[in-house]
């Protein structure tokens, strides 16, 4: 382990979760049967699709990062200091699961819009380029260490900052909210495998810069893809909407650039939130929305 990495420590437990590593799988009870608007983040062109693309990403994605964290997991021994890693890395893996199964019905309603899924057949030739090429699984794991990082900032923004989604289809807003609320909760999971195994500190960033420069490419040409499709790519509107998004009084990047340059330092860890406000952690905003909206899933385990 890195000098001054924290190690894994139980989050606060859910008390409808006997897990000791304080994860809990949930079954999200929201109805996409009858599928959702076209523009359901409240009529915007831009924000419904830049979300629909990352919902594509998410099968692929989510199964690569379950194959990665259960391939170094056998790595480590069942010994009582890792019990609580290796539990968390099975709460992690069943978190994961519902995530690419609810991602998949998502998706499934945006073919039927006429949208094409490029992402996951992009992110598939280069887990299996990588597997002919011989990686070793702790390659796989670091960039899943990394990608959880990135998805956990877009989570804590989520969370935090983004009170536009109170306009978006009350089922999205859950399910978004949710997502965000469960990978707050394990974003520490594959770091601390990462380490526990024994990975190091230049792979971690070589791995980190791929999967920032791969995601910003890949989410940018699936977002202008699927407005391609919509019949907005060039309206002023949508990229008034993008630049507002992202630049805006509210904008993600300002929110975000600090966190994700965070991870450059050898002493990171993701469980540290130095510049949040007591009771403003993420965490702590994940466990109360989870508390507030236990009705809109059902714990499995």
């Amino acid at each position: 382990m890195t000098p001054n990495a924290t190690p894994l420590a139980p989050a606060t437990p859910n008390p409808a979760s006997a897990s000791p590593s304080g994860l809990t799988v949930r079954k999200l009870e929201i109805d996409l049967g009858q599928g959702f608007d076209r523009h359901w983040y409240g009529g915007d062109a831009f924000l419904s699709q830049y979300h629909n693309a990352l919902s594509m990403s998410f099968p692929v994605g989510e199964q690569s990062f379950i194959d990665a964290v259960r391939d170094c997991a056998k790595l480590l021994p069942q010994t009582p200091e890792h019990a609580l890693l290796h539990e968390a890395v099975a709460q992690f893996i069943g978190q994961e699961a519902t995530h690419r199964h609810i991602h998949g019905l998502y998706n499934t309603h945006l073919e039927t819009q006429g949208l094409v899924n490029r992402w996951q057949h992009w992110a598939t030739a280069r887990i299996d380029y990588a597997k002919k090429r011989g990686a070793q699984p702790l390659h796989f794991l670091a960039v899943t260490a990394a990608y959880e990082h990135l998805t956990a900032v877009l989570a804590d923004y989520l969370l935090r900052h983004n009170d536009t989604l109170d306009s978006a289809d009350p089922r999205m807003q859950t399910l978004w909210r949710w997502h965000a609320a469960e990978e707050t909760e394990h974003r520490a999971v594959a770091y601390d495998l990462y380490h526990a195994v024994q990975g190091n500190y230049a792979w971690r960033i070589r791995w980190y810069i791929y999967a920032v420069l791969v995601f910003t490419f890949d989410s940018g040409r699936q977002t202008a893809l699927n407005l391609w499709h919509d019949g907005t790519l060039f309206k002023p509107g949508t990229w008034w909407s993008a630049a507002k998004f992202f630049w805006g009084r509210k904008g993600a990047m300002w929110y975000t650039m600090g966190p994700m340059l965070a991870y450059f330092r050898r002493d990171f860890h993701p469980d540290q939130e130095a510049f949040a406000a007591p009771g403003q952690q993420t965490r702590g905003l994940a466990q109360r929305w989870l508390k507030e909206n236990a009705g809109s899933f059902r714990v499995v385990r």
